[in-house]
């Protein structure tokens, strides 16, 4: 059975600029990476190839709608962080208001998406599967869409890949993150579930 981490102590974590991840003997361990990979609000840009994706009428967006399904999607590959015990953490993280999925829905099958955690202005993205070509990518556009909406400062994705540098993802040090980290917990803005 699989212990749970309870959702104070995973939000603390996060407030320090720590993050769990599943080992693959079962154990939990916590990072803070260093440098750190964030993906600024006010640099994001859409990929010329990606914006095609976006005048294709057959995506449809939603939210919290099958946040379980998500974080167990995410965790269907050969290589995973995402155990039993991270699942059901998450999973009360989410009846808790602060866990997060934006899923991506064609023709009324889940195609894609990413989950994360919210505190203030500062959203967590973890991690996102896609199982249609672009479909992650269209959920991390809707992601940012609405982050930049509410007013949030802060979109940490851990580490950067040059997937996500096309997107204008960037690394800073450890220092840099906890200064705009604390900034953006502090700021007061409001996740609009629709």
């Amino acid at each position: 059975m699989a212990t749970l981490i309870p959702s104070k102590e995973l939000l603390d974590l996060y407030g320090t600029g720590w993050f769990p991840m599943g080992m693959e003997d079962g154990s939990i361990r916590c990072f803070s990476p260093d440098p750190r990979g964030i993906l600024p609000l006010d640099a994001f840009r859409v990929p010329h190839g990606s914006k095609k994706l976006l005048r294709d009428p057959g995506w449809e967006l939603r939210v919290d709608t099958q946040f379980e399904e998500v974080i167990r999607s995410c965790g269907r590959r050969e290589e995973t962080w995402i155990n039993e015990t991270i699942v059901q953490s998450y999973l009360a993280l989410h009846r808790a208001g602060q866990a997060h999925s934006l899923e991506v829905w064609r023709a009324g099958q889940l195609t894609g998406g990413l989950y994360g955690v919210r505190i203030g202005g500062a959203f967590f993205g973890e991690s996102m599967f896609s199982l249609e070509p672009g479909a992650s990518k269209l959920a991390l556009i809707g992601l940012v869409d609405r982050l930049r909406t509410a007013g949030f400062l802060l979109l940490d994705i851990q580490w950067t890949t040059p997937h996500l540098e096309k997107f204008g993802a960037c690394a800073i040090s450890r220092q840099q993150y906890l200064v705009r980290l604390r900034e953006a917990m502090a700021a007061s803005v409001r996740w609009n579930g629709n």
